[in-house]
């Protein structure tokens, strides 16, 4: 049949799952980084240095592992990586959580980082969903991050009261076992066939996907968005505090303007969909980045003021993080998808590192106005480089019934040698197989002929 105007079952359990498996795993990332400062100072050899270390140890293992977690998951599955991801992830914050130096807190987190899952676990949103209805999917994700970092806010302060940093990172182990949990029984199986010999990446297809100027794009768009969001975080707390809110209740401007930004970020991405101008809308959301650092040129006073101009962000940030995976799962080659994933997260935790230590020698040496300059002149080059972006021409989806009888491997084996078929994904549970094809070749009529016959 044709494809659906909305979200199927699966793609509705997959989102919500992935989600829920993403808001588990960065509630804890977030709950620390208020508070690692603070309660740091217990530990000993401890030191605004070393804080920095612990904080961007995280990132940058991150940033190191992202590309080959994507390789492994397009040749061995996404499941198993993730679990290899979070197994991870919970022996470095068991490492952290048995620390007494905050050396021994930096290796933890640089062990949390090498569980290195978002390229993953995008793809795997990507294959368990169409592409008319992957932004859908994505923006699930997107908001349950924003969710999870808003809520985290207000919980790390609270939540160390009590337990303190050690037990703060048991408290995260215990997320990730449960994220583990919802991976095995609540995200779908998806089986997917991309064409032969494209499954394991070698250096060949690597540099195809570094000279791919789409994907580049991509990859710096996300590199610049989270570069800004870092550099924002740098300055944001100082001008609260200079506005008279004490950072204890900062909470109160962060969770409203977050909120206001989801509201209002959904209808943008239903509208950009059903116009088919994801592109405009694109570049819109730039536009409002640019405006809320243009904004912070005005030394307000306000706190309203400041919470009207992270909203203004926030609406750019959230519509931006909801759509640029989503893009780039689309214009990945087929049985790529976790590698050019793998470089997108990279360029993403690259830019946060990049974001936060610049903003703080910019801070040094120049104030805010410094901060929000550069944020500027990269949200200006990055603008110039998305009008070069250009729609995926010559494609399209179906989404078929299969029957429950069928052996997905020998029914992916007989589609993929259909002309004109780019990619092929069967999730049993449904007995549904999306296909991913070229127009000029594909023939509706004989897929359905194999399936009638299988």
């Amino acid at each position: 049949m044709a494809v659906e105007e909305h979200l199927n079952n699966t793609e509705k359990r997959g989102a919500y799952s992935l989600a829920l498996l993403f808001a588990l795993r960065m509630a804890g990332l977030f709950m620390l980084m208020p508070v690692l400062a603070v309660y740091g100072q217990q530990l000993t050899d401890f030191s605004p240095l070393w804080v920095g270390i612990a904080i961007g140890a995280y990132g940058l293992t991150q940033a190191l592992f992202q590309i080959p977690m994507g390789w492994l998951s397009d040749r061995f599955g996404r499941k198993p990586i993730i679990f290899i991801g979070l197994s991870l992830f919970v022996l470095g914050s068991v490492v952290a959580a048995l620390a007494e130096s905050i050396h021994g807190v930096a290796l933890g987190r640089a062990l949390q980082g090498m569980g290195a899952i978002a390229s993953t676990v995008m793809a795997l949103a990507a294959d368990l969903s169409r592409e008319t209805q992957r932004a859908k999917v994505m923006a699930f994700i997107g908001v349950s991050i924003g969710l999870s970092f808003a809520a985290s806010l207000v919980l790390g302060p609270v939540i160390s009261a009590f337990l303190g940093l050690s037990g703060l990172f048991w408290l995260i182990a215990g997320l990730a076992v449960l994220a583990m949990l919802v991976v095995q029984f609540v995200v779908p199986n998806a089986e997917v066939k991309a064409p032969s010999g494209e499954v394991s990446v070698n250096l060949r297809q690597m540099l195809g996907l570094l000279r791919n100027p789409q994907l580049l794009r991509l990859d710096w768009g996300v590199f610049s968005l989270h570069l800004v969001m870092t550099a924002l975080f740098v300055v944001m707390p100082l001008r609260l505090v200079n506005a008279g809110l004490a950072p204890a209740h900062h909470w109160q401007v962060y969770l409203p303007a977050v909120l206001v930004s989801f509201v209002l970020m959904v209808p943008l991405l239903i509208i950009s969909a059903k116009r088919n101008q994801q592109r405009g809308y694109f570049i819109f959301a730039i536009c409002l980045l640019l405006l809320a650092n243009a904004l912070l040129f005005v030394d307000f006073q306000s706190v309203g003021l400041l919470g009207l101009v992270l909203a203004i962000f926030f609406i750019g940030f959230n519509y931006l993080e909801a759509s640029l995976p989503a893009l780039i799962s689309t214009l990945a080659p087929p049985g790529n998808k976790g590698a050019a994933l793998g470089v997108f997260s990279t360029s993403q935790f690259l830019g946060a590192f990049i974001g936060g230590s610049s903003a703080g020698a910019l801070y040094m040496a120049g104030g805010m106005h410094a901060v929000s300059l550069f944020s500027i002149a990269v949200l200006l080059i990055w603008l110039l480089v998305s009008l070069g972006m250009r729609a995926q021409a010559g494609i399209k989806n179906y989404s078929l019934a299969i029957s429950s009888s069928q052996q997905p491997a020998h029914l992916l084996a007989k589609l993929q040698v259909l002309p004109g078929v780019v990619e092929a994904v069967v999730i049993a549970q449904d007995n549904t197989v999306y296909l991913k094809v070229k127009t000029k070749e594909f023939e509706l009529a004989r897929a359905l002929d194999l399936l009638s016959a299988a």
